[in-house]
């Protein structure tokens, strides 16, 4: 269930207003509004998901246990069309997919979705819709429409920058640097971190092109995100933005009491045996491919270092073994009991709050960033693809981290950029748990600021209030008179 401050709220009926929600096919995308469909609920606001079959898969049980509590929420499904695309049965979402030729089908099925979505959602007569990005044509279905963006103020607001003053236009190599024009902060960057949106047409970048327009027809925008780690860049996108916006994250942290399963009970229980923020956990996210060379380095570098450590790491598709772990590696690590290896789901927000975690080595997916932040564990950083090295730059600022230096920017979660060796990523785990000025202004600044995380989703806290006030709003624009 969501947590108590949510259902103790004195937020009264909400009129029955009804909200439809849309989430993306995209798991990282789609959980934090589906967390936002459970808090409208939570309010008394009549929420609809629209999804399809196997999607809903992924939310289902927590919705469930939300409408045995009383709650107004439904998931409405729709059939993908699994077969006209050439997919399996199943197949429906981005993390599901194995290569890249699966990941366009995918995209496919979803385009040609859009009809059957657009009926169901004029025949439930919703008062408002609540859509992911990545469904940019529901601004012109005549009906109010929130865009959820699952993304920080800090990426919007380089995004516009680099949009607008294209500062890295002007540069001749790659490996050159600028500043980021018209930021609160001196922001710098290297060419080759920019996205190639910014750089070349591209498909990706016409996609946000029309994102970016729909956001004018657009009744305001929702970011998972919260005040306190970025209040400049807040003002900031507001300023250059002059439209509603606000900002109800970290969404993961009202459900933090749900509770965690027995099947998440194995590496929690690892946990127990080790000492106080001495264990580094690894994870890349659910659908980051990498080169078995890479596989290899970051095995080594593990090994060689002196701390225990969990690692999430995917198989091949269809092989029972991870491929690039160097031989004897998995053997090694069990006899002397010093790592965990994980190739199925793991429960990041437990893990990552356990008391024996004291480092992160992460991809800088917005989810990862924010459940660090919230739990006050130090990253490493590894940005890959989307928005990542965007975010590094929030932990940069923040001062909660520290990079393996990586400087290239990839096109999908397939890694072909260069190989980080063995050595880059020791030096990373060492300078945060050594003793150093660094390592300990580091972690004192990850308890800090999760400190301040931990009261904005409560009652009077920063993103509970944009919370109840987008609510309020909403049920204005139910009473509105119709033009």
């Amino acid at each position: 269930m969501p947590s108590e401050n949510i259902y103790s709220s004195k937020v009264t009926g909400a009129g029955h207003l009804h909200v439809v929600f849309l989430p993306f096919f995209a798991t990282s995308h789609a959980i934090p509004l589906v967390h936002v469909a459970r808090l409208f609920a939570a309010q008394g606001v009549r929420s609809t998901i629209i999804t399809t079959v196997y999607n809903a898969l992924i939310f289902q049980s927590s919705v469930d246990r939300d409408i045995s509590a009383g709650l107004p929420i439904a998931v409405q499904t729709l059939n993908f069309p699994a077969s006209e695309v050439g997919l399996p049965v199943g197949v429906e979402n981005l993390n599901a997919v194995t290569n890249q030729e699966m990941s366009s089908a995918v995209i496919r099925g979803i385009m040609m979705l859009q009809t059957s979505m657009e009926q169901l959602i004029r025949s439930l007569a919703a008062d408002c819709i609540f859509s992911d990005m990545f469904f940019p044509w529901t601004a012109d279905l005549n009906i109010p429409r929130l865009l959820f963006y699952p993304s920080c103020f800090l990426y919007h607001s380089i995004f516009d920058s680099l949009k607008v003053h294209k500062p890295h236009e002007k540069l001749q190599s790659e490996s050159e640097s600028f500043v980021v024009p018209n930021l609160p902060d001196k922001i710098t960057m290297k060419r080759s971190q920019v996205s190639d949106l910014f750089k070349f047409k591209t498909q990706m970048g016409e996609m946000m092109e029309t994102i970016k327009q729909s956001e004018k027809k657009s009744y305001g925008l929702v970011h998972n995100t919260f005040y306190e780690i970025e209040p400049d860049y807040a003002d900031h996108y507001k300023k250059i933005k002059g439209t509603k916006i606000w900002h109800i994250g970290p969404l993961f942290q009202y459900f933090i009491s749900d509770g965690v399963t027995s099947e998440k009970q194995s590496c929690l229980k690892w946990l127990d045996s080790q000492k106080p923020k001495s264990v580094i956990y690894v994870c890349f996210g659910s659908m980051v491919k990498f080169p078995e060379a890479q596989i290899t380095e970051i095995a080594l570098a593990l090994e060689e270092s002196k701390q225990p450590f969990i690692w999430v790491v995917r198989k091949k598709v269809g092989d029972e073994e991870i491929g690039g772990l160097p031989e004897g590696f998995q053997e090694r690590i069990e006899r002397e009991k010093k790592g965990l290896i994980m190739t199925e789901w793991a429960p990041q927000v437990e893990i990552l709050r356990h008391p024996a975690v004291g480092g992160f080595l992460s991809h800088c997916g917005w989810n990862s960033v924010l459940e660090t932040i919230v739990s006050g564990v130090p990253m490493m950083t590894w940005p890959l693809y989307a928005e990542h090295f965007y975010n590094e730059k929030l932990v940069e600022l923040l001062g909660i981290g520290v990079g393996v230096g990586v400087d290239v920017w990839n096109s999908s979660s397939v890694i072909t950029s260069p190989i980080i060796g063995k050595r880059s990523i020791i030096d990373a785990i060492e300078i945060l748990t050594g003793g150093s000025a660094m390592a300990e202004s580091i972690r004192r600044s990850s308890q800090e600021i999760a400190m301040k995380a931990k009261h904005v989703v409560e009652e009077g806290g920063s993103s509970h209030n944009d919370l109840m006030a987008l609510i309020e709003e909403l049920k204005t624009i139910k009473l509105a008179p119709k033009p």
